[in-house]
């Protein structure tokens, strides 16, 4: 491993070493990883992605860390956050937004711009890489009914721009994940709209999603992806597991379908309480929740 290496090799690379991630996911859990990137533009992405090539150092891309959790063993090889690269530009009626943006942040560039099309996604606390990503969504609404294209960066090195036909999108789901892809900034087709209509609907979305949701607490997001024919939380309170304490990790009181840290939960908290509704939920309705959270990392060294 010669993550200790990388820093001289990218010196104008900012790099933290043996990095507690718990610092970074939206959970407040996870152990540390060997080497965390933030990178500041594409060459930078390139060449840290080139020497991990060449050197047979393993690498990940987090996003900005909201809808995952980190084993508490932590990461080996390098992560790669894109959090410094926020720019959001608009050009008639598309947005082009870098990886490291804010979902929300370019929401609300949409509502400057009197564009319509991206309100649906103005309570997603994610970044547009991971976005992109998952095909995320809400209320409705999916990031597969506004995108356009997205610049890619290989495992190989090589840039490349994807177009819509090309993404695969399905529910939490797109060609990112099938193949080791870097989303370096992406393209959003909106329309032109009433600014007042826009604002007012952003604005009855931001208070439903506060209404409904422990936003008061750390969370990874919604953990599962809905099964067909059925709605998440109303399994979990049909079970009767809504309010139950797994160590510091608690199933929301206030919607069932989020998994809040309470008192200094741990991965391991998170993940044996959501493999305890998994099992449960299959003993008592046969339905087989599949997680939309993403589960990185090692366990802990007993």
């Amino acid at each position: 491993m010669k993550t200790t290496e990388l820093t001289n090799a990218l010196p104008n690379l900012k790099i933290l070493l043996d990095e507690p991630l718990m610092n970074y996911t939206f959970t407040k859990t996870g152990g540390p990883v060997d080497a965390l990137a933030f990178p500041k533009d594409n060459e930078e992405v390139k060449a840290l992605v080139d020497y991990c090539r060449e050197n047979a150092i393993p690498w990940i891309v987090l996003g900005n860390a909201s809808n995952l959790i980190v084993k508490d063993g932590g990461i080996r090889g390098v992560v790669i956050m894109l959090t410094d690269m926020t720019t959001i530009r608009v050009e008639e009626d598309t947005i082009t937004a870098q990886a490291g943006a804010k979902l929300i942040d370019t929401t609300y560039v949409a509502l400057d711009h009197s564009l319509t099309g991206f309100e649906f996604a103005c309570g997603i606390p994610g970044s547009i890489g991971g976005a992109v990503f998952m095909n995320a969504g809400a209320y409705d609404g999916q990031l597969e009914d506004v995108f356009e294209s997205v610049d890619v960066l290989l495992a190989d090195g090589t840039f490349e721009t994807w177009y819509k036909d090309q993404m695969n999108f399905s529910y939490r789901h797109s060609a990112i994940q099938d193949q080791p892809a870097i989303v370096l900034s992406a393209n959003f087709k909106l329309a032109p709209g009433d600014h007042g209509q826009i604002e007012k609907r952003m604005t009855e979305l931001t208070e439903l999603r506060e209404l409904k949701q422990p936003l008061e607490y750390p969370s990874c997001g919604s953990v599962f992806k809905r099964p067909v024919g059925h709605f998440t939380g109303k399994l979990i309170q049909d079970a009767g597991l809504q309010g139950l304490v797994w160590g510091g990790a608690q199933i929301s009181e206030k919607h069932a379908g989020f998994i809040v840290n309470i008192n200094h939960a741990t991965a391991t908290d998170y993940i044996e309480l959501i493999a305890h509704i998994q099992q449960t939920i299959k003993e008592k309705f046969d339905v087989m929740l599949e997680t939309e959270v993403r589960i990185l990392g090692e366990d802990p060294k007993k």
